[in-house]
Protein backbone atom coordinates (compact mmCIF):
# COMPACT_ATOMS: atom_id res chain seq x y z
CA UNK A 1 0.00 0.00 0.00
CA UNK A 2 2.68 2.54 0.84
CA UNK A 3 4.77 1.58 -2.10
CA UNK A 4 2.22 1.79 -4.41
CA UNK A 5 1.30 5.44 -3.09
CA UNK A 6 4.83 6.42 -3.08
CA UNK A 7 4.82 5.64 -6.48
CA UNK A 8 2.13 7.61 -7.47
CA UNK A 9 3.21 10.38 -5.72
CA UNK A 10 6.82 10.26 -7.42
CA UNK A 11 4.80 10.60 -11.06
CA UNK A 12 2.55 13.47 -10.28
CA UNK A 13 5.68 15.26 -8.67
CA UNK A 14 7.90 14.79 -11.16
CA UNK A 15 5.50 15.33 -13.92
CA UNK A 16 4.15 18.59 -12.23
CA UNK A 17 8.08 19.86 -12.00
CA UNK A 18 8.95 19.48 -15.37
CA UNK A 19 5.50 20.37 -16.84
CA UNK A 20 5.31 23.76 -14.59
CA UNK A 21 9.20 24.26 -16.58
CA UNK A 22 8.06 23.38 -20.12
CA UNK A 23 4.59 25.13 -20.17
CA UNK A 24 7.02 28.33 -20.33
CA UNK A 25 8.05 28.16 -23.81
CA UNK A 26 8.55 32.22 -24.77
CA UNK A 27 12.00 32.85 -24.02
CA UNK A 28 14.23 29.78 -24.62
CA UNK A 29 17.43 31.30 -22.49
CA UNK A 30 15.16 31.31 -19.42
CA UNK A 31 13.90 28.55 -20.05
CA UNK A 32 17.17 26.67 -19.97
CA UNK A 33 18.43 29.08 -16.87
CA UNK A 34 15.12 27.81 -14.95
CA UNK A 35 15.60 24.16 -16.23
CA UNK A 36 19.26 24.49 -14.83
CA UNK A 37 18.47 25.65 -11.46
CA UNK A 38 15.38 23.32 -10.96
CA UNK A 39 17.76 20.56 -11.95
CA UNK A 40 20.78 21.99 -9.15
CA UNK A 41 18.36 22.24 -6.47
CA UNK A 42 15.79 19.34 -7.17
CA UNK A 43 18.89 16.90 -6.95
CA UNK A 44 21.93 18.50 -5.48
CA UNK A 45 20.43 19.42 -2.08
CA UNK A 46 18.77 16.08 -1.26
CA UNK A 47 22.24 14.72 0.45
CA UNK A 48 21.81 18.12 2.82
CA UNK A 49 17.97 17.57 3.10
CA UNK A 50 18.72 13.98 4.43
CA UNK A 51 21.16 15.11 6.60
CA UNK A 52 19.08 17.77 8.44
CA UNK A 53 16.22 14.81 8.49
CA UNK A 54 17.96 12.33 10.04
CA UNK A 55 18.96 14.42 12.69
CA UNK A 56 15.80 15.33 13.20
CA UNK A 57 14.88 12.44 14.33
CA UNK A 58 15.84 11.99 17.73
CA UNK A 59 17.96 8.98 19.94
CA UNK A 60 15.59 6.80 21.44
CA UNK A 61 12.30 8.09 19.87
CA UNK A 62 9.45 5.81 19.25
CA UNK A 63 9.67 4.62 15.28
CA UNK A 64 6.17 5.40 14.74
CA UNK A 65 6.56 9.10 15.17
CA UNK A 66 9.72 8.82 13.09
CA UNK A 67 7.23 6.98 10.08
CA UNK A 68 4.56 10.18 10.29
CA UNK A 69 7.52 13.07 10.41
CA UNK A 70 8.01 11.44 6.72
CA UNK A 71 4.80 11.30 5.99
CA UNK A 72 4.03 14.61 6.91
CA UNK A 73 7.03 16.12 5.18
CA UNK A 74 6.11 14.25 1.66
CA UNK A 75 2.46 15.45 2.09
CA UNK A 76 3.48 19.10 2.90
CA UNK A 77 6.22 19.41 0.16
CA UNK A 78 4.09 17.41 -2.25
CA UNK A 79 1.03 20.56 -1.62
CA UNK A 80 3.96 23.17 -1.92
CA UNK A 81 5.41 21.63 -5.35
CA UNK A 82 1.14 21.58 -6.82
CA UNK A 83 1.12 25.19 -5.30
CA UNK A 84 4.06 26.86 -7.27
CA UNK A 85 3.63 24.81 -9.80
CA UNK A 86 0.60 26.49 -11.06
CA UNK A 87 1.60 30.08 -9.38
CA UNK A 88 1.21 33.18 -11.30
CA UNK A 89 5.39 33.81 -10.82
CA UNK A 90 8.28 33.82 -12.43
CA UNK A 91 10.07 31.05 -13.97
CA UNK A 92 13.25 31.11 -12.07
CA UNK A 93 11.31 31.81 -8.61
CA UNK A 94 8.92 28.55 -9.74
CA UNK A 95 11.96 27.11 -10.58
CA UNK A 96 13.34 27.59 -7.21
CA UNK A 97 10.13 26.61 -5.44
CA UNK A 98 9.41 23.66 -7.03
CA UNK A 99 13.21 22.32 -7.16
CA UNK A 100 13.22 22.65 -3.38
CA UNK A 101 10.29 21.13 -2.83
CA UNK A 102 10.98 18.11 -5.24
CA UNK A 103 14.19 17.86 -2.82
CA UNK A 104 12.14 17.33 0.25
CA UNK A 105 9.79 15.06 -1.22
CA UNK A 106 12.41 12.96 -2.78
CA UNK A 107 14.31 12.62 0.76
CA UNK A 108 11.10 11.96 2.65
CA UNK A 109 9.42 9.53 0.58
CA UNK A 110 12.55 7.93 0.23
CA UNK A 111 13.21 7.78 3.46
CA UNK A 112 9.98 5.81 4.80
CA UNK A 113 10.35 3.59 1.59
CA UNK A 114 13.50 2.89 3.07
CA UNK A 115 12.35 1.89 6.84
CA UNK A 116 9.85 0.13 5.47
CA UNK A 117 11.50 -2.01 2.35
CA UNK A 118 11.80 -4.89 5.79
CA UNK A 119 15.66 -5.25 4.23
CA UNK A 120 14.34 -6.14 0.45
CA UNK A 121 15.45 -4.06 -3.25
CA UNK A 122 11.69 -4.30 -4.65
CA UNK A 123 10.14 -1.50 -2.80
CA UNK A 124 13.09 0.76 -4.12
CA UNK A 125 12.36 -0.24 -7.06
CA UNK A 126 8.60 0.58 -7.09
CA UNK A 127 8.99 4.16 -5.56
CA UNK A 128 11.92 5.37 -8.07
CA UNK A 129 10.11 3.81 -11.15
CA UNK A 130 7.80 6.06 -12.06
CA UNK A 131 10.00 8.54 -11.97
CA UNK A 132 10.82 8.29 -15.16
CA UNK A 133 7.21 8.78 -16.69
CA UNK A 134 6.95 11.91 -14.85
CA UNK A 135 9.55 13.56 -16.15
CA UNK A 136 9.18 12.56 -20.01
CA UNK A 137 5.50 13.56 -19.54
CA UNK A 138 5.80 16.71 -18.20
CA UNK A 139 7.90 17.73 -21.44
CA UNK A 140 5.76 16.02 -23.83
CA UNK A 141 2.29 17.79 -22.65
CA UNK A 142 2.98 19.93 -20.63
CA UNK A 143 -0.46 21.53 -21.02
CA UNK A 144 -1.90 19.15 -19.08
CA UNK A 145 0.09 20.00 -16.10
CA UNK A 146 -3.22 21.83 -14.65
CA UNK A 147 -4.32 18.11 -13.85
CA UNK A 148 -1.64 16.50 -12.73
CA UNK A 149 -1.44 19.13 -10.19
CA UNK A 150 -4.86 19.09 -9.06
CA UNK A 151 -4.12 15.27 -8.38
CA UNK A 152 -1.00 16.19 -6.91
CA UNK A 153 -2.96 18.71 -4.85
CA UNK A 154 -5.71 16.43 -3.58
CA UNK A 155 -3.26 13.65 -2.64
CA UNK A 156 -1.23 15.99 -0.97
CA UNK A 157 -4.50 16.68 1.32
CA UNK A 158 -6.67 13.79 1.30
CA UNK A 159 -3.69 11.52 1.19
CA UNK A 160 -2.10 12.14 4.21
CA UNK A 161 -3.75 10.24 6.30
CA UNK A 162 -3.24 7.15 4.51
CA UNK A 163 0.07 7.75 4.24
CA UNK A 164 0.90 8.09 8.03
CA UNK A 165 -1.67 4.81 8.26
CA UNK A 166 0.48 3.32 5.84
CA UNK A 167 4.04 4.10 7.44
CA UNK A 168 3.02 3.22 10.93
CA UNK A 169 1.51 0.20 10.15
CA UNK A 170 3.74 -2.48 11.13
CA UNK A 171 5.53 -0.57 13.37
CA UNK A 172 5.47 -2.70 17.07
CA UNK A 173 4.62 -0.84 20.25
CA UNK A 174 7.65 0.50 22.45
CA UNK A 175 10.38 0.44 18.88
CA UNK A 176 12.64 2.78 18.85
CA UNK A 177 14.39 4.65 15.72
CA UNK A 178 17.75 2.91 15.14
CA UNK A 179 20.90 4.96 15.43
CA UNK A 180 24.06 4.12 16.46
CA UNK A 181 25.35 6.31 18.62
CA UNK A 182 28.35 6.77 20.75
CA UNK A 183 26.80 9.80 22.98
CA UNK A 184 23.85 12.42 22.51
CA UNK A 185 23.82 12.89 18.79
CA UNK A 186 26.84 11.00 17.71
CA UNK A 187 27.38 8.72 15.21
CA UNK A 188 30.67 6.35 14.70
CA UNK A 189 31.48 5.06 11.51
CA UNK A 190 34.73 3.40 10.06
CA UNK A 191 36.57 2.87 7.03
CA UNK A 192 34.94 -0.29 6.21
CA UNK A 193 31.40 1.99 5.74
CA UNK A 194 32.42 5.40 4.62
CA UNK A 195 34.50 4.07 1.68
CA UNK A 196 32.21 1.98 0.03
CA UNK A 197 29.51 4.52 0.16
CA UNK A 198 31.43 7.20 -1.18
CA UNK A 199 32.41 4.47 -3.69
CA UNK A 200 28.76 3.82 -4.70
CA UNK A 201 28.08 7.69 -4.64
CA UNK A 202 30.77 7.55 -7.05
CA UNK A 203 29.46 5.14 -9.07
CA UNK A 204 26.22 6.65 -9.33
CA UNK A 205 27.68 9.63 -10.70
CA UNK A 206 29.96 8.06 -12.89
CA UNK A 207 27.05 6.02 -14.20
CA UNK A 208 24.94 8.91 -15.21
CA UNK A 209 28.02 10.32 -17.08
CA UNK A 210 28.25 7.49 -18.93
CA UNK A 211 24.70 7.33 -19.32
CA UNK A 212 24.19 10.70 -20.80
CA UNK A 213 27.20 10.66 -23.15
CA UNK A 214 25.28 7.41 -25.07
CA UNK A 215 23.51 9.40 -28.11
CA UNK A 216 20.46 7.57 -29.55
CA UNK A 217 19.90 8.52 -33.28
CA UNK A 218 16.35 7.02 -33.25
CA UNK A 219 15.30 8.86 -30.60
CA UNK A 220 13.03 11.73 -33.09
CA UNK A 221 9.69 11.81 -31.45
CA UNK A 222 6.95 11.46 -28.18
CA UNK A 223 6.76 7.86 -29.31
CA UNK A 224 9.99 6.91 -29.34
CA UNK A 225 10.37 8.88 -26.33
CA UNK A 226 7.82 7.51 -24.37
CA UNK A 227 9.18 3.48 -25.21
CA UNK A 228 12.45 4.79 -24.08
CA UNK A 229 10.63 5.87 -20.61
CA UNK A 230 9.10 2.34 -20.60
CA UNK A 231 11.81 0.07 -20.51
CA UNK A 232 13.90 2.94 -18.26
CA UNK A 233 10.80 2.40 -16.01
CA UNK A 234 10.64 -1.40 -16.34
CA UNK A 235 14.54 -1.93 -15.83
CA UNK A 236 14.36 0.24 -12.29
CA UNK A 237 10.85 -1.30 -11.31
CA UNK A 238 12.22 -4.84 -11.82
CA UNK A 239 15.76 -4.16 -10.69
CA UNK A 240 14.54 -4.48 -6.83
CA UNK A 241 13.03 -7.77 -7.17
CA UNK A 242 15.74 -9.49 -9.11
CA UNK A 243 18.11 -8.48 -6.53
CA UNK A 244 15.91 -10.34 -3.89
CA UNK A 245 15.42 -13.19 -5.56
CA UNK A 246 19.01 -13.94 -7.08
CA UNK A 247 20.92 -11.83 -5.25
CA UNK A 248 23.07 -8.85 -5.82
CA UNK A 249 26.83 -10.00 -7.81
CA UNK A 250 25.48 -12.22 -10.65
CA UNK A 251 22.99 -10.05 -11.67
CA UNK A 252 24.74 -7.03 -11.86
CA UNK A 253 27.77 -8.61 -13.20
CA UNK A 254 25.32 -10.14 -15.92
CA UNK A 255 23.06 -6.67 -16.52
CA UNK A 256 25.79 -3.83 -16.57
CA UNK A 257 28.11 -5.91 -18.84
CA UNK A 258 25.51 -6.45 -21.35
CA UNK A 259 24.09 -2.68 -20.73
CA UNK A 260 27.60 -1.67 -21.61
CA UNK A 261 28.34 -3.44 -24.58
CA UNK A 262 24.96 -2.50 -26.24
CA UNK A 263 24.68 1.20 -25.15
CA UNK A 264 28.62 1.76 -26.11
CA UNK A 265 28.54 -0.64 -29.58
CA UNK A 266 24.23 -0.59 -30.30
CA UNK A 267 23.00 3.00 -29.79
CA UNK A 268 22.08 3.10 -33.35
CA UNK A 269 19.80 0.37 -32.86
CA UNK A 270 16.38 0.83 -31.32
CA UNK A 271 15.81 -2.55 -29.99
CA UNK A 272 19.40 -3.56 -28.71
CA UNK A 273 19.53 0.17 -26.87
CA UNK A 274 15.94 -0.41 -25.71
CA UNK A 275 17.15 -3.46 -24.14
CA UNK A 276 20.82 -1.79 -22.97
CA UNK A 277 18.49 0.49 -21.25
CA UNK A 278 16.52 -2.28 -19.25
CA UNK A 279 19.49 -3.50 -18.39
CA UNK A 280 21.18 -0.89 -17.12
CA UNK A 281 18.40 0.15 -14.71
CA UNK A 282 18.09 -2.81 -13.14
CA UNK A 283 21.01 -1.45 -11.10
CA UNK A 284 19.48 1.55 -9.58
CA UNK A 285 17.65 0.07 -7.55
CA UNK A 286 20.35 -2.12 -5.86
CA UNK A 287 22.63 0.51 -5.99
CA UNK A 288 20.90 2.78 -3.11
CA UNK A 289 19.92 -0.71 -1.35
CA UNK A 290 23.68 -1.40 -0.73
CA UNK A 291 23.80 2.59 -0.19
CA UNK A 292 21.32 2.14 2.88
CA UNK A 293 22.58 -1.47 3.61
CA UNK A 294 25.81 0.51 5.16
CA UNK A 295 24.36 2.93 7.05
CA UNK A 296 20.88 1.79 7.72
CA UNK A 297 20.43 4.44 11.19
CA UNK A 298 20.74 7.12 8.37
CA UNK A 299 17.76 6.18 5.43
CA UNK A 300 17.86 10.43 4.35
CA UNK A 301 21.92 10.02 4.28
CA UNK A 302 21.20 7.16 2.13
CA UNK A 303 18.58 8.26 -0.36
CA UNK A 304 20.04 12.05 -0.34
CA UNK A 305 23.80 10.90 -1.31
CA UNK A 306 22.57 8.55 -4.26
CA UNK A 307 20.08 11.23 -5.51
CA UNK A 308 22.89 13.85 -5.34
CA UNK A 309 25.33 12.39 -7.17
CA UNK A 310 22.70 12.00 -10.03
CA UNK A 311 22.94 15.77 -11.10
CA UNK A 312 26.84 16.47 -11.81
CA UNK A 313 26.98 13.09 -13.22
CA UNK A 314 24.50 13.63 -15.81
CA UNK A 315 25.57 17.94 -16.51
CA UNK A 316 29.18 16.38 -16.92
CA UNK A 317 28.00 13.67 -19.46
CA UNK A 318 26.02 16.26 -21.51
CA UNK A 319 29.42 18.27 -21.74
CA UNK A 320 31.77 15.86 -22.97
CA UNK A 321 31.85 16.00 -26.60
CA UNK A 322 33.09 12.56 -27.84
CA UNK A 323 32.27 10.29 -30.87
CA UNK A 324 32.95 7.04 -32.27
CA UNK A 325 35.21 5.04 -30.74
CA UNK A 326 36.12 7.21 -27.78
CA UNK A 327 32.73 7.35 -26.70
CA UNK A 328 32.24 3.82 -26.68
CA UNK A 329 35.31 4.06 -24.26
CA UNK A 330 34.13 5.80 -21.96
CA UNK A 331 30.52 4.53 -22.02
CA UNK A 332 32.38 1.25 -21.26
CA UNK A 333 34.68 2.61 -18.76
CA UNK A 334 31.86 4.45 -17.03
CA UNK A 335 29.55 1.29 -16.55
CA UNK A 336 32.58 -1.30 -15.42
CA UNK A 337 33.35 1.09 -12.59
CA UNK A 338 29.60 1.38 -11.10
CA UNK A 339 29.76 -2.48 -11.63
CA UNK A 340 33.22 -2.76 -9.85
CA UNK A 341 31.55 -0.43 -6.99
CA UNK A 342 28.72 -3.09 -6.95
CA UNK A 343 30.37 -5.91 -6.00
CA UNK A 344 33.23 -4.19 -3.74
CA UNK A 345 30.14 -3.08 -1.58
CA UNK A 346 28.33 -6.10 -1.63
CA UNK A 347 31.60 -8.22 -0.43
CA UNK A 348 32.32 -5.74 2.39
CA UNK A 349 28.73 -5.71 3.53
CA UNK A 350 28.60 -9.90 3.49
CA UNK A 351 31.90 -9.74 5.30
CA UNK A 352 30.84 -7.62 8.00
CA UNK A 353 29.80 -9.15 11.90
Amino acid sequence: MLAVLNAIAHFLVDAACVGALFSFTEDGALLGTAVLVYNTLAFSTQCLVGIALDKGIKQGRPRSDAMKLYAALESVSMFVVAAAAVAPVGIVLKAVLIGLGNSVFHVSAGSVTLERSKGKAAPLGVFVAPGAFGVTIGMLWPKANLWICAALGILSVFGYGLLGKAAVRGTEDGETFRCKTEGPGTVSYDASVIFPVMLLTAAVAVRAIGGTAAEFSWKDGAVSAMLLTLFVFLGKLLGGFVCDRLGVLKPSAVSVVLAALLTAFFAYSMPLSLAGQLLLNLSMPVTLWLMFKHIPDRPGLAFGLAASALWPGTLFGGLIALSGAWRSVLILICFIFSLGAIIYSDRVLNRRP
